[in-house]
């Protein structure tokens, strides 16, 4: 690739992570160091581009977008939605992960349908992709924000709210964490994870971004980075299909 100085004008490639989704990266407990899917990928990038590579990272994917917006970094990795496209240019998804609902054990539900209703309360990470979707589909419950994703569950057990949201891996090992709660069956939406940069940037970077993203479903190395960090429950994208 040809495009060093679109990508990090700035002579390094940084790239926004956010340590939100710990199904696509987390800080290794050991060595403190950032690691996963999304690493890799950045890393990938960086190496075609023949640019250093800084990792700039966040806690929240809320901090993560806005870092990619202000040009504060130069690449990110987001769960795609039509709010957080306004400012920036998505890649077609090169992971697919569901969103699922949380109740206590004792709790009425037992189907997604029967979250939205008055008097529900619905905890979800302040900025994520479950918030965005749920703010804009759920018209009876209330949703009540909790400072991250890793939040949301402990949250949710100090307030006695109704409802959790969110990753359905991060909600499965609160579960098996704290006990005493089940997940609902199925999902309530299918998160699209995607790489992007500012739409500030020219055109011919998203261009080349979404070639980068096909090329690394089509050669294997997002399918091995899901199985090198033992990711389970998040499937590699399908192929973008021409238009």
């Amino acid at each position: 690739m040809s495009l060093s100085n679109d990508f990090a004008p700035t002579g390094t490639l940084r790239a926004s992570i956010n340590l939100g989704n710990p199904l696509l990266a987390r800080r290794d407990t050991d060595s403190g160091e950032v690691c996963g899917v999304s690493v890799d990928l950045a890393g990938a990038l960086a190496r075609e581009l023949d640019v250093p590579l800084e990792l700039v990272v966040f806690d929240k994917a809320m901090q993560s977008v806005e870092a990619v917006t202000t040009g504060a970094a130069d690449i990110g990795f987001f769960a795609i939605d039509p709010k957080r496209g306004e400012g920036i240019a998505f890649t077609p998804p090169y992971v697919l992960i569901e969103g699922a609902y949380l109740v206590r054990m004792d709790a009425p539900l037992h189907d997604n349908t029967e979250v939205d209703q008055p008097g529900h309360r619905v905890v979800v990470g302040q900025g994520s992709a479950y918030d965005l979707y749920l703010s804009r589909h759920l018209q009876q419950a209330e949703i009540v924000r909790a400072e991250n994703s890793q939040r949301v569950v402990d949250d949710f057990l100090a307030g006695g709210q109704e409802v959790a949201a969110g990753v359905r891996q991060q909600l499965q090992a609160d579960a098996d964490r704290v006990g005493g709660v089940r997940l609902l069956p199925g999902r309530f939406m299918v998160i699209e994870q995607a790489m992007g940069l500012a739409r500030s940037r020219p055109a011919h970077a998203a261009t080349a971004l979404t070639d980068f993203v096909e090329r690394c479903k089509a050669s294997g190395l997002v399918a091995q980075a899901l199985t090198r960090h033992g990711i389970q429950g998040a499937s590699v994208a399908p192929a973008l299909t021409a238009s």
